[in-house]
């Protein structure tokens, strides 16, 4: 599946896109740096509106502005002002990276104070779960599914 990467991993600024054309319309300072590259499913509509958000789970310098190859490997349960947002968790589909507990730390210390400066944001960043719970929620947000209902 293809991903469309917003942010690069490291960086404490997040380009912001217009998710339907991909095309840059402002960038944002944010409270701490991305722990990974982070970005979107292309052909997806999450229980936000927006399109399913993921991480990418490599050592390999991602840029912001590129679509990419990856396979998920597994998801982070979000809940953002109440609301459902939940992250796929991926890797390039030329390795074979897993989510073990340093990855866990990293993406929930990053997903609960990423709005430390922001009081009207609370994130409850919930359970890692695994590759089936990834392509279940993957496949409820595919565009064509919806179209299919």
């Amino acid at each position: 599946m293809k991903a469309f990467i917003e942010v690069d991993a490291g960086t404490d600024e997040r380009p912001i896109y217009n998710e339907q054309t991909l095309e840059q319309i402002g960038t944002k300072k944010v409270y701490k740096p991305y722990p990974y590259a982070y970005g979107f499913l292309l052909d997806t509509i999450s229980g936000d509106g927006d399109q399913l958000d993921c991480y990418v789970i490599t050592a390999k310098s991602l840029i912001s502005g590129d679509t990419i190859d990856v396979e998920p490997i597994g998801m982070v349960e979000s809940i953002e002002n109440g609301e459902e947002d939940h992250k796929i968790l991926c890797r390039l589909s030329n390795e074979n990276m897993m989510v073990d507990s340093t990855i866990e730390k990293k993406i929930r210390d990053f997903g609960e104070h990423y709005f430390d400066d922001r009081p009207d944001k609370q994130v409850v960043v919930g359970r890692f779960l695994g590759y089936k719970d990834a392509i279940k929620l993957i496949d409820s947000c595919k565009i064509n599914a919806k179209k299919d209902e």
